[in-house]
């Protein structure tokens, strides 16, 4: 009952011309370019490596061996495990909680700033300087900074400049750079989210609590956290699935010692031309990041309803 009102009033607000179109676009665009894609890929990723000649025929069935080489590798030995993938898979993950963790710490303060600053000049420009650098594509980023953390880049020559080092740092092979180019690529991503949940929140709750006395820890912590919880949960998915699943960054700003778990994926596609293996690969890390998002939105109690706002 409750459905048919909100789509009898979505018609209504929209009319039944446009209303119908934009359902259509979206029913287009969940089926062809998200579900039916994805449908493909799990299917892919339960069959064998067959040659063309012999898809379709006796031997083309179902069989777990993609996901169990993930464990077990390619010997398929209970005995032994695939310690190479399955560490670059944990890795992958650990680190994609930590750009997560960065950007929620650097995009708080900012989103509470342009959040409370209500549309001054300063805060435009602000926004306006945050956004310039993603007119640029995001490939060419990434060599900019590899440009920038490189032994001879900037930051290096700034350093010793400034006598605290005397030697250029590795930032390439320490993953520095690595972490700090995912962190700057989705950054927008965490923020825009954030601030659009902090701009509507009541200035005279912050001030009220201010009045009794709260201190900005304590005002934070029981006001604007709170309030702001949708929006840092809603960056915070988006932030993580992108840097687990991301391919461009680690590619260019990656040490030798630091294979992405897509990587992975990538090399089974075109490298080995396994399409069934890679496809298994990219279904552990998708359900894997899918699970993560849902537990931790079960531990912070908040649900889809409250990220679409």
């Amino acid at each position: 009952m409750k459905k048919k009102m909100i789509f009898s009033e979505f018609f209504r607000n929209n009319g039944m011309v446009m209303g119908s179109l934009l359902m259509g676009l979206v029913g287009f665009w969940l089926i062809f370019l998200v579900l039916l894609p994805q449908l493909s890929m799990l299917d892919f990723s339960f069959r064998f490596n067959l040659p063309p000649s012999e898809i379709g025929g006796p031997k083309d069935v179902y069989t777990l061996r993609n996901y169990s080489q993930l464990i077990f590798g390619s010997e398929g030995s209970e005995g032994t495990y695939n310690t190479v993938d399955l560490m670059v898979f944990v890795r992958t993950i650990i680190a994609a909680i930590f750009v997560t963790i960065f950007n929620i710490l650097l995009c708080y303060p900012i989103a509470y700033f342009l959040g409370q600053s209500k549309g001054t000049g300063f805060a435009r420009l602000l926004v306006v300087l945050l956004i310039i650098p993603y007119w640029i594509n995001e490939i060419l980023r990434a060599f900019a900074l590899r440009i920038i953390f490189g032994d001879s880049g900037l930051l290096n020559e700034t350093l010793m400049f400034l006598h605290l080092t005397s030697a250029p740092i590795d930032f390439i092979r320490q993953d520095i750079a690595l972490y700090a180019g995912l962190g700057y690529a989705y950054i927008l991503l965490m923020l825009f989210p954030m601030y659009n949940v902090i701009e509507s929140l009541d200035r005279n709750q912050i001030e009220a609590a201010r009045d009794m006395g709260a201190s900005w820890v304590r005002i934070h912590r029981r006001i604007v956290i709170p309030h702001s919880k949708p929006g840092i949960v809603s960056g915070a998915t988006m932030v993580f699935m992108l840097s687990a699943g991301a391919l461009a960054a680690p590619q260019i700003l990656g040490g030798p010692s630091s294979l992405w778990f897509t990587q992975l994926v990538y090399q089974w596609f075109n490298n080995s031309l396994n399409w069934q293996q890679g496809a298994a690969y990219a279904i552990v890390l998708l359900l894997s990041t899918i699970i993560i998002v849902l537990t931790v939105m079960r531990i912070f109690k908040v649900n889809m309803g409250d990220i679409g706002k």
